[in-house]
């Protein structure tokens, strides 16, 4: 499964990806990967969620970005579920590449059995109208408080 968690700025994409991945490593279904730009969340990530800072693996476009997650999946069998925040931060993503980056992650995720959240928004402003038709069942879209 893939969903992309889009709002504007502060409306608290980040907050609801990490109370979802520490909701999930409480259930204790498999391992939860927390993919970010930085360190900062590292003392709200419940322990056992493994934090990795994307900027410290040249990350330029998709398909880079699509190598390290494979690099992910094929270090941990156990891996449940991948949570990615600003991904916008990492590479340059517009409205026409969701549905290339949907197709490419669902394969991982039936081939491997793992599900993806990404959150979508600052610097882009996505919002569900501004999504492609097509990538639209794949959005879950949060509004600020």
């Amino acid at each position: 499964m893939v969903k992309f968690i889009c709002g504007e700025k502060g409306s608290g994409k980040t907050k609801k990806l990490i109370e979802m991945s520490n909701a999930d490593i409480k259930a204790g279904n498999g391992n939860i990967v927390f993919v970010a730009t930085d360190h900062n969340h590292i003392f709200s990530l419940d322990y056992l969620v493994r934090l990795i800072n994307a900027m410290e693996f040249n990350i330029e476009d998709i398909e880079s970005f699509y190598g390290f997650l494979c690099g992910i999946l094929s270090m941990d069998y156990d891996l449940d579920k991948v949570y990615v925040d600003g991904i916008y931060k990492l590479i340059k993503i517009e409205k026409k590449d969701i549905d290339y980056l949907i197709e490419k992650l669902n394969l991982l995720s039936e081939k491997f059995g793992v599900d993806f959240y990404i959150g979508l928004g600052v610097g882009s402003d996505y919002k569900l109208k501004q999504i492609p038709y097509k990538s639209s069942e794949y959005i879950i879209e949060v509004a600020g408080d």
